[in-house]
């Protein structure tokens, strides 16, 4: 059968389920006596398997797999557990700060050559307000994308929470947020830095994003996103071959 949605040994118990069905329940025993079947037997009708199909809208169904779906009318799917839900896969692929740290220190190469140029001291020297609404964009950036980073209207791919990092860990995490997103041709990310009496890793945040290239512009979040304990990143497009 071309392009069969069903195996060949399934077809083959297909075609005898068919044959079955066709002659008929034999309801008469051994002896000769006629008997009743003890479960009665629930088939979908062929108004039902008709609107079955038109939902399906495949050209691949045919008799066997309408005697199937009558066959196997009633019978319910299993949850499977081992299979992760989109749910929470969504929320599983965010790693937390310590994990990219970990990943940045293993790792090496391109996060680390991120990080590599990057100065606390020149981030430290130009500290900001833990309320302070953070801004910055490259001089190419056309406003409108700019006002559309501002307002919140271009979606976010990963995002990492550096609360309670050390400086040391949360540079590393950000950058190998940052190595991921570009290695994954990903050009939104979402940093949560907090705020805190003194802003010190918001301070940092705010030095370092400025001083790296890949950097086109970043601004405080919206307050659905973490208000001005986050911001949103906007990353240049990583290059293809043929560019």
């Amino acid at each position: 059968m071309a392009n069969s949605l069903f195996s060949k040994e399934m077809q083959d118990q297909l075609k005898e389920l068919k044959g079955q069905l066709s002659k008929g329940h034999d309801t008469t025993s051994p002896d000769g006596v006629d008997q009743k079947p003890t479960e009665p037997v629930s088939l979908l009708t062929q108004k039902q398997v008709k609107k079955t199909v038109k939902q399906l809208d495949s050209e691949h169904i045919d008799d066997d797999k309408v005697l199937f779906m009558q066959a196997m009318h009633g019978v319910n799917q299993l949850d499977d557990k081992n299979v992760r839900s989109p749910a929470n896969a969504s929320k599983a692929r965010k790693p937390d700060a310590a994990t990219l740290s970990k990943r940045a220190a293993a790792q090496g190469g391109k996060s680390s050559d991120l990080g590599a140029g990057l100065s606390d001291m020149q981030a430290l020297l130009n500290p900001v307000a833990a309320e302070a609404y953070l801004s910055y964009k490259q001089p190419t950036l056309q406003n409108k994308i700019f006002t559309q980073l501002k307002q919140g209207k271009l979606r976010w791919y990963d995002a990492v929470d550096i609360h309670g990092c050390t400086i040391e860990e949360a540079r590393a995490a950000m950058t190998q947020l940052l190595s991921q997103a570009k290695q994954n041709n990903e050009t939104m990310v979402k940093i949560v830095h907090g705020k805190g009496s003194e802003a010190i890793l918001k301070t940092c945040v705010n030095g370092w994003l400025r001083q790296l290239p890949e950097v086109l512009a970043f601004c405080s979040a919206p307050p659905k996103d973490g208000g001005n304990g986050a911001v949103l990143v906007l990353l240049k497009k990583s290059k293809t071959d043929g560019e």
